[in-house]
């Protein structure tokens, strides 16, 4: 395995020695190594290049921790898109299909989607194998042969099925990108359910809230909730016009990213740590910090939750 294809994952095995992407460097099975996916933004919430490893302080329940692995990378990700095809979604059809559209096409050129659609049920929009895709043009078609818009809400089961989704994609990176008013009228599990499948989860949730004011049983905390646990974005947009801005924010933050890596003191099983990173930029700006803030020692999947601090 090479340093500038490191997977995402909570826990694994690689040496001690502080490693860069740009080193050609051997992984060992010595340690046990946990990873950070780690954004950095200015005021403008633009994307923070060219950070050096020495910005970057880590901590463990408040103890510093010495990095193991640094990089900046733009690696290839697996991303699901799961669209509310319920009633209340309507007004709304073509310019999700658009903005989904634009989002694969400003996507690292090996990125594959998963398009689900959901009201009551879940409809995987390619039927034929493999039901990936990275072509945005067949993904287009697919969306546009398949929204037609109707029925209940079952937002927690359609996301549980999501992450089950692209945990089965070629790319270590996992995302899944919703659009939805964040209700739910039909679903079998109760979003603490979900909450704790999220959070025992490698996948980082961006969320659209396209809410209709004069609509019942939306839900814009919901989706804030989730993409604040796994380090995604939430966006409310007022109105329908600026969707499409959002897709385009949304990838960018997927393909601007740092990863670290450190080696924690303890790994015993089961217990829940917390972490911290703070960035002291070169220019002494103040700069955001968003990242999974917890893990469990010893597990394989990590909770994950949301951090913005300066220094």
């Amino acid at each position: 395995m090479r340093a500038t294809m490191l997977p995402l994952t909570a826990l694994i095995a690689l040496g001690a020695a502080v490693i860069t992407a740009q080193d050609d460097a051997r992984f060992t099975a010595r340690s046990e190594l946990v990873l950070l996916d780690v954004a950095v933004t200015n005021d403008r919430g633009g994307f923070v290049s060219g950070l050096p490893a020495d910005s970057f302080r880590v901590f463990e329940e408040g103890r510093p921790q010495k990095l193991a692995f640094f990089a900046e990378q733009d690696a290839p990700a697996t991303i699901g898109v799961l669209l509310d095809s319920s009633g209340s979604m309507l007004v709304n059809r073509d310019r999700m299909i658009a903005g989904i559209t634009s989002l694969a096409q400003a996507s690292n050129p090996d990125d594959e989607f998963l398009p689900l659609v959901f009201n009551e049920r879940v409809t995987r929009v390619l039927n034929a194998q493999p039901e990936f895709t990275g072509d945005p043009l067949q993904l287009r078609e697919a969306l546009t042969n398949s929204l037609t818009v109707s029925g209940k809400t079952a937002f927690y089961d359609a996301l549980s099925e999501a992450i089950d989704g692209v945990g089965k994609g070629s790319h270590e990176r996992r995302v899944v990108v919703v659009l939805s008013d964040g209700g739910d009228n039909a679903s079998r599990m109760t979003f603490d359910e979900l909450l704790e499948k999220v959070q025992s989860s490698n996948v980082v949730i961006y969320t659209i809230a396209l809410i209709d004011p004069v609509a019942l049983g939306h839900n814009a905390g919901a989706l804030r909730r989730l993409a604040k646990v796994t380090g995604g974005l939430a966006f409310e947009p007022k109105t329908r016009d600026i969707i499409g801005k959002a897709f385009r924010v949304i990838a960018a933050d997927i393909r601007s990213r740092y990863t670290l890596a450190y080696e924690p003191e303890d790994t015993s099983s089961g217990k829940v740590k917390h972490v911290r990173v703070l960035v002291a930029s070169p220019d002494h700006k103040d700069v955001k910090v968003r990242t999974r803030t917890g893990y469990v020692a010893g597990s394989f999947e990590a909770p994950a939750s949301q951090s913005e601090g300066t220094q």
